[in-house]
């Protein structure tokens, strides 16, 4: 009988995102796969912060800490400012594309 089991954490995408093109990359396939779902994007978001100094975007958003994550959790609902300042304290701009 064989006692050795495997333990996985769970996976968390903001250990993958390393660079701004990363970034940018992840947040635009999740725009895409979620059909622009705000939920999905604010949890991206979160992703993204988590892979950043979270603490430095939150002041450079003008956010505490706590708001911020309160913000892009999965229950959060944060405002289109609250987007584009993270965004922007990220090195990211948003921008629009035609889709009709």
């Amino acid at each position: 009988m064989n006692t050795d089991t495997e333990t996985f954490a769970p996976f968390d995408s903001a250990h993958y995102l390393n660079t701004v093109e990363d970034i940018a990359v992840y947040l635009e396939a999740i725009i895409d796969e979620y059909d622009d779902d705000p939920t999905a994007i604010a949890g991206a978001l979160g992703a993204v912060a988590r892979s950043r100094n979270f603490s430095q975007i939150a002041r450079q958003a003008g956010m505490s800490r706590e708001g911020l994550y309160k913000a892009l959790s999965a229950d959060g609902n944060p405002s289109l400012a609250t987007v584009i300042k993270v965004s922007h304290a990220l090195g990211l701009r948003l921008h629009f594309d035609a889709i009709a």
